[in-house]
């Protein structure tokens, strides 16, 4: 079981940039592939990136590709998403999620454990 808790959204103009975290609760963090999602309203939760535990693969949505960066910090349980020149279509709760299968999962249903969510706002 891990719990997940996100911060760091916000408001914040079309081009600029905003970091939003996860942190993890429990020892194991580096045994969970983690992602980050948003849903913004009216539409579907969207895939936004993916990392595996050991943070050496990346991977991305087409839509924020060369612009949102994933990483994470075993050290501090915590999974990070750099998120720069953003746009207002950009605006959406994001959550972290976790999945400790050993793969490297795209679709929502495949992740175990799932945060709470943190707002982004990109006006224009």
């Amino acid at each position: 079981q891990v719990q997940l808790v996100e911060s760091g959204g916000g408001l914040v103009q079309a081009g600029g940039s905003l970091r939003v975290s996860c942190v993890a609760s429990g020892r194991t963090f580096s045994r969970y592939a983690m992602g980050w999602f948003r849903q913004a309203p009216g539409k579907e939760r969207e895939f936004v990136a993916g990392i595996s535990g050991s943070g050496d693969s990346t991977y991305y949505g087409d839509s924020v590709k060369g612009r949102f960066t994933i990483s994470r910090d075993n050290a501090k349980n915590t999974v990070y998403l750099q998120m720069n020149s953003l746009k207002p279509e950009d605006t959406a709760v994001y959550y972290c999620a976790a999945d400790d299968s050993g793969t490297l999962p795209y679709y929502s249903d495949e992740y175990d454990f799932w945060g709470q969510g943190t707002q982004v706002t990109v006006s224009s």
